[in-house]
């Protein structure tokens, strides 16, 4: 582990991802992402005591170890030389053999009073002008290369790193510039950002460069909410015990996140499958061309978790209620229904 990377605290049992009640399209939003990286992350809107927090850092427990270049600051994939850092891509161009390891994906957290140097990383000038070489001192950027980048309360983050976030999210490359010296490394994660709109709204030019947003609410079913409380008691008592439980599920889950990985490449979209997307976003109105396409690799990750290398129409219609809501034109994210369902059904 690098001096840049946050010690991951073992301490505390995670509760299992597949013992939560409810929040279904929270649930599959976070999934579809963790299969598909490049649908742009997910923000994940509600009030307090959603189970928003429990439902990520259970995420990564569903992922399965990674090959990484054990000494590398940014844990890159040895099998993937187009996606290496600078250091390995040079190291292995001189003919040395990466050291290997595997590790599990980690769960980075960025806190909301981060600053810019501690998001991005810094370069070290002194370095640079005595030695003639810029050092860089890594930021949580370069330790979330290839995890799950959580974001707690972004909409309490300031723009200017809400900015510079997307920006790395939508590039996979983090550049760092001062004074006429600059350095990128790669930073591709799954970004995954969650607030309550009762402590305030995103711009919507930001909440518009999250690929998914879903609304989560309270249950108001008894029984479930019965269900949740049973289950977070027991958990509670023996937290070993009650993963048990859900593990087969657990192993259910992450078998179709892994499928669906290696089959995602090869699933089509056909030109019906095209025609949908456009109606759909003309017909509700979304501005741009970035829902557009958000749309359409939703679509063909939801076809991937169904284990189709085909997508369809109806793939669309399922992805639009993750893809379009937060974008729907002239109407305040904090008044619309995130339900768009029979919208869709009429266009």
């Amino acid at each position: 582990m690098t001096k840049s990377e946050p010690q991951a605290n073992h301490a505390a049992p995670i509760y299992p991802f597949a013992a939560l009640v409810g929040q279904d399209q929270m649930k599959l939003a976070l999934i579809i992402n963790v299969v598909n990286p490049r649908v742009g992350g997910v923000l994940v809107r509600g009030e307090k005591g959603t189970a928003k927090s429990t439902a990520v850092r259970a995420l990564a427990e569903l992922l399965p170890e990674q090959a990484v270049v054990a000494d590398c600051a940014y844990a890159c994939d040895p099998d993937d030389p187009g996606a290496l850092c600078a250091e390995c891509a040079e190291r292995l161009a001189a003919g040395e053999t990466l050291p290997r390891d595997k590790r599990r994906v980690r769960v980075v957290e960025l806190p909301v009073g981060a600053t810019e140097d501690r998001l991005l990383g810094t370069l070290d000038l002194e370095s640079a002008l005595s030695q003639g070489k810029a050092r860089f001192l890594p930021g949580i950027l370069a330790a979330a290369n290839r995890q799950v980048l959580y974001v707690d309360e972004v909409n309490l983050l300031d723009d200017h790193l809400v900015d510079a976030l997307l920006d790395a999210a939508a590039m996979g490359v983090n550049s760092v510039e001062r004074e006429s010296i600059s350095l990128s490394h790669p930073a591709r994660f799954t970004l995954v950002g969650t607030m309550n709109p009762e402590e305030g709204e995103l711009r919507p030019q930001l909440t518009d460069r999250f690929g998914l947003c879903v609304q989560v609410a309270g249950l108001t079913d008894p029984a479930l909410r019965q269900e949740v409380i049973l289950r977070r008691l027991e958990f509670e008592r023996d937290p070993a015990r009650f993963a048990k439980k859900f593990a087969a599920e657990g192993q259910r889950l992450a078998k179709a996140i892994v499928r669906a990985r290696k089959l995602l490449p090869k699933v089509a979209a056909g030109p019906e499958v095209l025609e949908r997307v456009v109606k759909l976003v003309l017909g509700l109105g979304v501005d741009g061309h970035r829902g557009d396409l958000t749309l359409l690799k939703t679509a063909i990750t939801l076809a991937a978790l169904d284990g189709r290398k085909q997508a369809t129409p109806a793939d669309v219609d399922a992805a639009a209620l993750l893809a379009l809501p937060h974008r729907l034109r002239r109407r305040p994210l904090a008044e619309m229904e995130f339900d768009i369902a029979e919208r869709i059904k009429r266009i």
